[in-house]
């Protein structure tokens, strides 16, 4: 899951987008259409990608 967090995360980390939620072309809109997301907060899941992916 840590990897589809990253892919999603991606747009954010190169400054294409502010929000994974402006990325129009993300699959993370079909996720959270099916419930993948329930009860987390993309800003927790953007967190934790920030601590983990930092510097790559």
């Amino acid at each position: 899951q840590r990897h589809v967090d990253y892919v999603h995360y991606n747009p954010v980390k190169h400054g294409l987008v502010e929000r994974v939620e402006d990325w129009s072309w993300s699959t993370y809109h079909r996720y959270v259409r099916e419930g993948v997301y329930p009860g987390r907060h993309w800003d927790d899941i953007q967190a934790e990608c920030e601590e983990l992916f930092v510097g790559e």
